[in-house]
């Protein structure tokens, strides 16, 4: 692996650093507090391609590798983790769906927008009654002519409530579990499509998450993606991008945490001196900046992998597990630095706390990585 990044992932990076201080990071505890999405600074992120970073030029895309979409996130989840989770889904799940799967109508039609910011996507395959196992959903689209009838409901939809077109998978055959999933575009506005209450999270709440409802929501057969029954294949192939999106959206959070523990303690001064001296205050800044280090090698590990084309299921499971590990370890550790400071919502870290324990949750669990992990290794 290179570790001399070229001047193109250098700007990049420089650029995705400039804006987040200057855009995102103003603003972030009252967005935070208000649970008010970002829909400004989205905007600002669209006009400099990074909403449709991996998407080629020929799509309106940015057209770079997923090596600089990792560092931009990194640098926009270290202000503010609801701008970088909007841009994630938006990119490896949703993007990434179009380029890979979808038919040249359906990307002309929908990708350029999409990878241009016109309209903004959102990515919905978890149901009430199953998260981690994606095989057990309800959600069914009855084939009718040159139609299709959609009826269920999808929840836990990061961008639900400001997509603008969602890419929802459903069952199109009953009895035969995975098999029988297939995946559709679905656009806002069609009769049957509504979109429940904006839910009231813990962390990432500029980020609005809601369920959607379906009910007799008639859909083009041509909305299609893929073929019937190939949807579980292709929720799976596109998680695999978009947990090194959350572990960089992670890696950002625990830089955060660091960056602030170290500002904090040298001006925090306990028993006639900065915190900063303390040998507990120097473990856990070690450990975080060891740890994030760490975290940002695994990532680029992963997405070097797929810039080249070569599996990744692997790696990318190990870069989202572990960095949402360390995510977690970092703030929490950042709070204890800041004491009973920490614990008030006007220093901002508790902020890094809770956002960052979603990175052990969506796009797939802590749990689910390490089952893919070991299942990739007993396979060798």
């Amino acid at each position: 692996m290179d570790f001399n990044y070229s001047e193109e992932q250098l700007l990049i990076r420089q650029t995705a650093r400039d804006f987040a201080e200057e855009h995102l990071a103003p603003g972030v505890m009252e967005r935070d507090e208000e649970a008010r999405f970002p829909a400004e600074q989205i905007k600002m992120m669209a006009e400099l391609g990074f909403l449709g970073m991996i998407v080629p030029e020929k799509w309106n895309g940015a057209g770079v590798d997923f090596i600089s979409y990792a560092m931009a996130i990194e640098e926009l989840a270290r202000a503010d983790a609801s701008a970088a989770v909007v841009m994630s889904v938006n990119n490896s799940l949703v993007c990434q769906i179009f380029l890979n799967w979808c038919n040249d109508r359906q990307r002309e039609k929908y990708l350029k927008r999409l990878a241009s910011g016109e309209i903004l996507g959102a990515y919905s395959l978890s149901e009430p009654q199953s998260g981690s196992d994606a095989s057990a959903m309800r959600t069914f689209a009855e084939k009718d002519g040159d139609h299709y009838i959609l009826n269920g409901t999808k929840n836990w939809v990061t961008n639900g409530i400001s997509s603008d077109v969602a890419v929802v998978y459903a069952l199109t055959e009953k009895g035969v579990g995975y098999k029988g999933v297939s995946a559709f575009i679905v656009e806002k506005g069609w009769d049957g499509f509504s979109v429940g209450k904006k839910e009231d999270k813990l962390g990432i709440r500029g980020s609005d998450t809601c369920e959607l409802y379906f009910d007799n929501c008639r859909l083009p057969a041509e909305n299609l993606i893929g073929t019937a029954g190939q949807g579980f294949k292709i929720a799976m192939n596109t998680l695999d991008g978009g947990r090194i999106g959350i572990a960089a959206q992670a890696l950002g959070i625990a830089r955060a945490a660091l960056e602030k523990s170290l500002e904090y303690s040298k001006e925090r001064e306990q028993f006639g001196q900065p915190i900063a001296n303390f040998g507990a205050t120097h473990d856990k800044i070690s450990n975080m900046a060891c740890n994030i280090d760490a975290a940002r090698l695994l990532i680029h590990r992963a997405a070097a992998l797929k810039d080249a084309g070569k599996p990744f299921t692997k790696e990318g499971a190990m870069a989202k597990y572990f960095a949402s590990k360390i995510a977690m370890e970092a703030t929490t550790q950042c709070v204890q630095i800041f004491g009973g400071y920490g614990y008030m919502r006007e220093y901002g870290v508790e902020r890094l706390m809770r956002d960052a324990k979603i990175t052990q949750i969506y796009e797939g669990t802590s749990e689910i990585q390490q089952l893919v992990i070991a299942r990739e290794l007993l396979r060798d």
